[in-house]
């Protein structure tokens, strides 16, 4: 099959739009994306058939790889530059194969990796000119799976479930250009030195092969590269999570925000959802799952796991723990509808609204006690890391509780300063960001100085994030926010920007605002719209709007300290999301 076209293999019809988001590519590389490879889960379960493309574009789907370590029988292994012409990672030198099995039947079987291997004789002839009567699937050795994600800039990335094979023959190579650039054969030292040396962009190792290289494969591997039994010996039936490894290319790009979190989000929800759902109880678990279904931008849920591509190293526990924060989260939401007597939130009725408060109570408190028993699950965790983990998201629910009961007890006080709001929002908003950026440092191995910059980071984005928030309330529409516009005033809630007004001197102006605040549902649409209005002309909106910068400010400054990497791109748009919504 060697120069095959697409019509030659399982494919994907693509759409015109799909046709043009390939319109600048090598036409042989660009037809081949329409290829039918095969979806999978992050543990490797068959989802259905996915073209090429949209596993690889934008946010990308994990899909089902393999890597072949071609040796000779000198004990060296082939190493291919892949072509210029490549649409994903160009010009990167990768072991001698590395591609896809296709959704058909030859090439989904499982046992015995016997999909993979015949996937591997196939593309062995395309790519390298390999006479497949040469190869036999009896002669590859299954050895491992892993698991990773590499982003090559804001359009392209590889998220694969990648199936390592390990075979020695002599062959004869004669590498289809369009395809491979180079090849070179080389010995362990060899390699070894290739791995550590800095080497320019067009010449850089490909992720995927410096995580098998270093991470997966060992110095067994090398000395049994000609012995099957003993190669079969070291296999494993292991899925090894290498999480996110843009960072080891030394040209990547990072992708913005949302596509960021679109990468985790699904996987987290999922985790959500299985946790969830698992009340024996129906109308519990759908009580639970109520906010959830409703949406929600995932910020906290993705943040640790955000925090950490930037400083250190992922990995699936990330998704866990992240899983556990917007239960955590969500239950916060659940109790404070009812205290707030909010109605509507997320655009759907209220969990107590739905369901009625005494289920709507116990589906909060289920979902606490949900969230700690995820946290203790958690994947690639150490022991040693579970008990401090735990404690500290305990530690940010009870200071959540406390930044609750003064919001409670603020709407009874006639005096609320500053210090005291800001203690409040600390709590109740900030505190989550800060807890997510810190434990997300911690756990990606960053040192104890980075691990306390993203803790300061996180706080002061919380505390912009609230301080926004309570600006939004009263500058936008009910169908934007989800909720009544300006709801935050009825409800006589001390915001900065109400304690900001209370000191103003008296006057018509102020006394607007007065008919209004705290007067709940019996204010009108038009009082409340002048009295929204009041608040404007007296400065206080200007006045709220400036700390909000003021923080966000410092949170640009605590980001400034890090070294610039792909992950950067979606924290500094994080770090502007609120002020964003503004304009």
């Amino acid at each position: 099959m060697s120069g095959y076209g697409i019509n030659d293999v399982p494919h994907v019809e693509l759409n015109d739009e799909a046709m043009a988001s390939l319109g600048e590519e090598n036409p042989d590389q660009a037809a081949l994306m329409a290829e039918a490879v095969i979806h999978v889960s992050e543990n490797d379960v068959v989802l259905g058939p996915i073209s090429k493309l949209d596993a690889h574009q934008k946010i990308g789907a994990f899909h089902r790889a393999f890597s072949v370590l071609l040796f000779n029988t000198k004990g060296e292994m082939l190493l291919q530059q892949r072509s210029a012409d490549k649409v994903t990672f160009p010009n990167v030198w990768a072991n001698a194969c590395c591609s896809h099995p296709l959704h058909s039947m030859d090439e989904l079987e499982e046992k015995n990796a016997l999909g993979v291997k015949r996937a591997a004789i196939r593309k062995l002839e395309q790519e390298l000119g390999i006479d497949p009567s040469t190869l036999s699937t009896d002669d590859m050795t299954f050895m491992t799976k892993m698991r990773y994600a590499a982003r090559m800039n804001a359009e392209w990335i590889e998220r694969e479930v990648d199936h390592v094979l390990v075979m020695c023959a002599d062959v004869e190579v004669d590498p289809n250009p369009n395809e491979v650039a180079n090849v070179m054969w080389v010995d362990r030292e060899a390699l070894e030195a290739m791995l550590i040396e800095e080497r320019e962009p067009d010449q850089a190792i490909a992720p995927w092969f410096r995580c098998i290289a270093a991470r997966v494969m060992n110095r067994k591997w090398w000395a049994n590269y000609n012995n099957p039994e003993k190669l079969a010996e070291l296999s494993d039936d292991l899925i090894h999570d290498m999480g996110d490894v843009s960072y080891m290319l030394p040209d990547a790009e990072g992708a913005d925000l949302l596509t960021s979190i679109m990468e985790v989000k699904p996987l987290i929800e999922q985790r959500i959802e299985l946790s969830l759902r698992a009340s024996r109880h129906e109308r519990l678990g759908n009580a639970m799952m109520h906010l959830i279904e409703g949406g929600g931008k995932r910020m906290r849920a993705t943040l640790p796991w955000l925090v950490a591509k930037a400083v250190g190293d992922t990995h699936a526990g990330l998704l866990d723990i992240g899983a556990a924060i917007e239960t955590v989260h969500n239950f916060t939401l659940v109790h404070d509808d009812i205290m707030d007597n909010d109605e509507i939130r997320r655009g759907r009725n209220a969990v107590h609204v739905e369901y009625g408060i005494p289920t709507a109570i116990n589906a909060g408190d289920a979902m606490l006690a949900i969230a700690f028993e995820h946290l203790v699950q958690a994947e690639n965790l150490e022991p040693e890391e579970v008990a401090p983990l735990v404690n500290r998201i305990a530690w940010m629910v009870r200071r959540v509780s406390e930044g609750q009961q003064l919001d409670i007890e603020f709407e009874d006080r006639l005096e609320v300063s500053e210090d005291d709001y800001l203690e409040m929002i600390e709590g109740k908003t900030a505190v989550m960001f800060w807890i997510c950026a810190e434990i997300g440092a911690r756990i990606s191995c960053a040192d104890e100085e980075t691990v306390q910059l993203m803790a300061d980071w996180g706080k002061a984005l919380g505390l912009c994030f609230q301080l926004m928030d309570d600006v939004i309330d009263v500058l936008s529409d009910s169908a934007t926010l989800g909720k009544p516009a300006g709801s935050d005033i009825a409800q006589g809630k001390r915001t900065l920007m109400i304690i900001h007004a209370l000191r103003q001197p008296d006057g018509p102006v102020k006394e607007r605002l007065m008919r209004v605040l705290g007067k709940g549902e019996d204010v009108s649409p038009d009082a409340l719209a002048d009295g929204l209005a009041a608040l404007s002309e007296l400065g206080s909106v200007d006045y709220a709007r400036t700390m909000a910068e003021d923080f966000h400010a410092k949170a640009h400054a605590c980001l400034d300290r890090l070294d610039d990497n792909p992950a950067m791109v979606a924290l500094r748009e994080l770090t502007d999301f609120q002020l964003a919504r503004l304009h």
